[in-house]
């Protein structure tokens, strides 16, 4: 089976999305204003395609090693339910996302930076996704690549991947 066609298979299966946010969500870069607050850009097609993901019975979680009020923002406009922020494991974060009704199996998660390695190597995560940009040692690790970068749009990519997979993508 090539590569595409493995993807195709293992996206086939998901029944939640993990995401990381700095790297996959945001470009990665930290912005402060002079003031000390944090600044994250957001790309407006991530948020859609989290909407649609969400509309066809998919479970989007977001675990974060940082904690910033923007992300708590950014869920809450996405209805994204369980979100756990300074999470210096992000295995423990996902067991306690787990312990708190997240979708308990076939997930894939996406992250960029080493700390995400922790999700891939959770037997709950069937698809372990990173985006163009990643970590050498995540693009080592991972089933698929996006060919954008992080912070642009992403989710995108990875959604229309899931939902083609399932029979469910509504557009051309």
């Amino acid at each position: 089976m090539n590569a595409e066609d493995r993807s195709e298979s293992l996206a086939a299966q998901i029944k939640g999305v993990v995401l990381d946010v700095d790297g996959v969500l945001t470009n990665g870069q930290i912005t402060y204003t002079d003031g000390g607050e944090e600044i994250k850009s957001f790309h407006v097609q991530d948020g859609s395609s989290i909407k649609l993901l969400r509309q066809h019975g998919i479970e989007v979680a977001i675990i974060s090693g940082r904690s910033s009020p923007a992300v708590t923002r950014r869920a809450h406009e996405l209805n994204i339910k369980h979100v756990q922020q300074g999470a210096s494991s992000k295995s423990q974060a996902l067991d306690t996302l787990l312990a708190n009704g997240f979708c308990p199996n076939n997930l894939c998660a996406i992250g960029d930076d080493l700390a995400d390695l922790e999700l891939y190597a959770r037997p709950e995560v069937v698809f372990k996704v990173t985006v163009a940009n990643g970590h050498p040692a995540v693009l080592a690790a991972a089933d698929f690549a996006t060919q954008r970068r992080g912070g642009d749009g992403v989710i995108v990519e990875l959604a229309e991947l899931i939902l083609k997979a399932q029979h469910s993508w509504d557009f051309a």
